[in-house]
C-alpha cells in the first residue's frame, strides 16, 4: 500500500488529489501539508484526506513526497523535512513539481541515497488532461520510476525526459497554456470586432481550439499537414494564415519560448546569500523580505 505526502493544497496539490482519489488512491493514505488550518479542513471534507500542518509529521513514515510549493521554497522546506525523510523505515522518493529546481539542489540538501525527481507539470492537470515531464536523480531506479509514472497518469500525460532539456521543456508544455490561452481571448476579441456577440465568440473560439488539439493528438498527423489540409488555394484560410505569417507569429513564439527558458534557468541559478535574515532587523530598525 503506498502512503503519500502533499506539501502544499493549493491547485497543483489539489488537482493532483483528486486525480489520485479518483484513480483508486485511499484518501486515508493521503498526508497534505499547509500553512493554514482553514485550507486542510477544504481539502479533508472536499476528499478525505488526512491533514496537517506540520511538514515533519505529514511525511512520516510515507512513501512518497510530491513537493507543491513555490520553487523559492522547494529547498527550505526539503531541509526541514530531511532528517524525518532519513528516519522513515523505506525510502521516501521525493518528488519537486517546481520550476526551476535542480535535482543537484534538491539532492544536497537530503541524504545521500534519497530518491529525487524534478517534475514539470501544467495547469490543464485541473482537468487531468495535463503534461507532466519527468527528470530523474541519481537514486532512482527502474521500479520507482515506473510507480511514479503511474501515479502522474492520474493527471495527465507522462514523458520523461533528461534534466537538460528541462528549460526548454518549461518553455513548451509548462507555461505554453497560456500561450493558447492568450491566442484564444484575442480570438474572442477579434470575433466581437466583427460583430459576434461576446459569449457566442467565446463559444467558436474555445470549440475550435478543443477540436484542433484533438484532432492533433488523435490522428497524430504533423499540424503542417492538418493545417494544410484546410488551406484551399486562394481561399479564405490561406489568406488568414498569410497575415499571421506576416505578422511575425512564428518569429514571436520563437523569442517567447527562448525567453521562458531563459527565465526557468535564472529561477535555478543558485542564489546569492541575503546579508540579513528573513527576519532579522534592518539598520533602521525595520525587517526586509527576502
Amino acid at each position: 500500500m503506498t502512503k503519500i505526502s502533499i506539501i502544499g493544497g493549493g491547485k497543483i496539490g489539489e488537482a493532483l488529489i483528486s486525480g489520485l482519489v479518483s484513480s483508486g488512491v485511499n484518501p486515508k493514505d493521503i498526508h497534505v501539508a499547509n500553512r493554514r488550518p482553514e485550507r486542510g479542513k477544504e481539502l479533508f471534507d472536499a476528499y478525505g484526506i488526512v491533514d496537517y500542518t506540520d511538514v515533519t509529521q505529514a511525511v512520516d513514515d510515507v512513501d512518497t513526497v510530491f513537493l507543491c510549493v513555490k520553487p523559492k521554497d522547494i529547498v527550505s522546506v526539503l531541509a526541514e523535512m530531511s532528517e524525518t525523510l532519513d528516519n522513515n523505515a523505506q525510502d521516501t522518493t521525493v518528488i519537486s513539481m517546481a520550476a526551476g529546481i535542480t535535482l543537484r539542489a534538491m539532492e544536497e540538501v537530503v541524504s545521500a541515497g534519497t530518491p529525487v525527481v524534478r517534475v514539470m507539470p501544467n495547469t490543464p492537470m485541473l482537468v487531468r488532461s495535463g503534461t507532466l515531464a519527468v527528470s530523474v536523480g541519481r537514486f532512482v531506479g527502474a521500479e520507482e520510476l515506473a510507480d511514479i509514472e503511474e501515479l502522474l497518469r492520474a493527471v495527465g500525460d507522462v514523458f520523461v525526459v533528461e534534466e537538460s532539456q528541462m528549460d526548454a521543456v518549461v518553455a513548451m508544455s509548462g507555461s505554453s497554456p497560456a500561450y493558447y490561452f492568450l491566442f484564444v481571448e484575442a480570438m474572442i476579441d477579434a470575433g466581437i470586432s466583427l460583430g459576434l456577440p461576446r459569449d457566442l465568440a467565446r463559444d467558436l473560439a474555445v470549440s475550435s481550439a478543443h477540436g484542433a488539439a484533438l484532432l492533433m493528438k488523435e490522428t497524430g498527423e504533423e499540424p503542417s499537414l492538418l493545417r494544410a489540409n484546410v488551406s484551399s488555394p486562394g481561399g479564405t484560410t490561406i489568406a488568414a494564415i498569410r497575415e499571421l505569417e506576416e505578422s511575425g507569429l512564428r518569429g514571436a513564439i520563437y523569442r517567447a519560448t527562448s525567453k521562458c527558458a531563459e527565465r526557468n534557468a535564472q529561477l535555478g541559478a543558485p542564489r546569492p546569500a541575503p546579508k540579513h535574515s528573513v527576519l532579522s532587523p534592518t539598520a533602521n530598525g525595520e525587517t526586509e523580505d527576502d
